[in-house]
């Protein structure tokens, strides 16, 4: 057999929209017959601190098209139409440029694909991290990187550094790259499967993909941009495409494949695998149509012993943006700066929430939750306490040591979030939910104790949440996941410290708030909203 190189990845003609950031920084030279590019490291730096600031605030046409489209169809759900018309609003609020769209503002993740005919002279993750840098440090954004220190000593690097930084050399003389600011809820949904050949037919692929779609969950913020990679030749080039694939980077791939192993895009089973989305019926978090948006599933070749099979998504916060170096100047993808123009003339017609005053007593607020049934659509008023892992485990410490539960878990809902940083004469910076199965090893204790009775936050619980709201009387609240400018703006009154303020973000708050939206996921007659639709019961 004659030799023959097949390039693993044929991207096609990109039809990405750019806009000129700047001519600065760039000019040609020649070497041996071939035009240089030569790239001032200040140019690098200009381009990361942009891009990050960018994806914080603002998002792409075409995903705020996809919100449009479910106000639009009459097989949406109730619940789909009220998350994606408040996603809507929240873009509108974020694109003020104060608040970031998610309050987890994410790892920077940055990759690089570097011309051979292209010079800068420098370590180009250095000058990339320090745009980084200057983003984190001077927008409303959050630090959530934690350096260990020993073993199981970590500490807050109070930059969002480091970033993760993955440079390529490919020919010719331009530099390309994919931005993304990617948050804990999104990048804990990112699953790698070691499959065999026995996957690799119709009905054991669409048993897989059913039992998985389901398993991803709802606690990274739907309706989601999902990525199905099948094959590869190691694990970590499966889970790598799984993350350029959900961030769209790998739409212009070819639809079928050769004999040399040509990556390639299957859009019949996008369909179907889209349509088993459709038909879990988890919906945009609360129960509908509208888990996804669209799906990539991505073909690559693999080891006879060997398939791979990744799994994962780009949430409700798709931060993901192109750039591009070039002789004419250094380009960044054209965001939409104008979300307003989304929204409906009219908010969608709904029945109205339920109203709650989480000022009153937590028995009354128990028992006026226990007279209404799961995906009940809440509106809340009144004193929360926010409390994530860390502050959680030294609770939890506190109690091996014989020490009492503080009170304040005793009297009030325990909201789950970390807000980014508070803009000048706001309250609060972005402060939506985390995902609350981080917290679940917690419930059962505290509840014993006397709290947690109340819990709000995102995405589904494990069967044992379930089982402690029936033993104990207790309730779990889903927020919606992704809305978290608006939270702020809108819904949070005050924040006040009230304890573990050495944890910083971790810290225990209290915050005031006012029709705050929520909807009954577990009651105290152990239903599970998630696992009804899932039926899993």
């Amino acid at each position: 057999m004659e030799f023959a190189y097949q390039k693993p990845l044929v991207l096609g003609q990109d039809k990405t929209p750019y806009r000129l950031l700047t001519k600065d920084y760039v000019s040609t030279t020649s070497f041996q017959g071939k035009t240089i590019l030569q790239v001032a490291p200040e140019g690098l730096e200009l381009l990361a601190r942009e891009a990050l600031r960018e994806v914080s605030f603002y998002l792409r046409p075409t995903h705020l098209q996809s919100l449009n489209r479910i106000l639009d169809d009459p097989e949406a759900s109730d619940n789909d139409r009220f998350v994606a018309h408040a996603l809507l609003q929240n873009a509108v609020i974020a694109a003020e440029g104060k608040l970031p769209s998610c309050q987890d503002t994410g790892t920077a993740i940055v990759i690089g694909k570097k011309g051979q005919q292209v010079f800068t002279g420098v370590d180009d993750a250095e000058w990339l991290s320090k745009g980084i840098f200057k983003t984190y440090q001077t927008e409303n954004l959050r630090y959530s990187q934690l350096a260990p220190l020993s073993m199981f000593e970590e500490k807050n690097t109070g930059s969002n550094l480091p970033a993760q930084i993955d440079l390529y050399a490919t020919p010719g003389d331009s530099y390309e790259f994919l931005f993304l600011a990617k948050g804990g809820g999104s990048a804990n949904k990112s699953f790698l499967f070691q499959q065999t050949k026995s996957l690799l037919n119709e009905e054991s692929l669409i048993k897989f993909i059913e039992d998985k779609v389901k398993y991803l969950g709802t606690s990274a913020c739907p309706p989601y941009h999902l990525a199905l990679v099948i094959g590869g030749t190691s694990a970590e080039s499966c889970l790598k495409i799984v993350k350029e694939a959900s961030a769209g980077y790998l739409d212009y791939l070819p639809t079928s494949g050769n004999m040399h192993g040509q990556a390639f895009r299957d859009v019949e089973w996008e369909a179907r695998v889209q349509k088993i989305c459709q038909e879990t019926g988890i919906g945009a978090q609360f129960g509908g149509k509208y888990f996804v948006h669209d799906v990539r599933v991505i073909r690559l070749p693999r080891h006879a012993a060997s398939c791979p099979v990744g799994l994962g998504v780009s949430c409700s916060a798709d931060r993901n943006i192109k750039a591009r170096i070039t002789k004419d100047g250094i380009f960044i993808e054209d965001l939409e700066h104008n979300p307003a123009r989304f929204l409906p003339e009219k908010d969608p017609s709904l029945a109205p929430p339920v109203e709650i005053d989480l000022d009153r007593p937590m028995a009354e607020i128990r028992r006026e939750l226990s007279r209404h049934p799961i995906k009940t659509r809440l509106k809340l008023s009144g004193t929360l306490i926010v409390a994530r892992d860390v502050a959680h485990a030294r609770i939890q410490q506190m109690l091996n040591e014989g020490k009492p539960m503080p009170d304040y878990f005793k009297n009030h809902p325990i909201y789950y979030a970390g807000p980014a940083k508070t803009p000048e004469g706001m309250p609060s910076g972005s402060f939506g939910p985390t995902t609350a199965g981080r917290m679940d090893p917690y419930v059962t204790p505290f509840m014993a104790q006397g709290g947690s009775l109340v819990m709000l936050a995102k995405g589904n619980r494990s069967p044992e949440v379930a089982a402690a709201c029936k033993q104990y009387g207790g309730f779990y609240l889903g927020s919606i996941g992704g809305p978290a400018a608006i939270l702020a703006k809108q819904n949070i009154l005050s924040v006040e410290v009230v304890d573990f303020a050495d944890l910083g973000m971790e810290a225990v708050r209290k915050i005031r708030i006012k029709d705050f939206p929520a909807f009954i996921v577990c009651d105290d007659k152990g239903n599970d909203f998630y696992s009804n639709i899932q039926g899993n019961e």
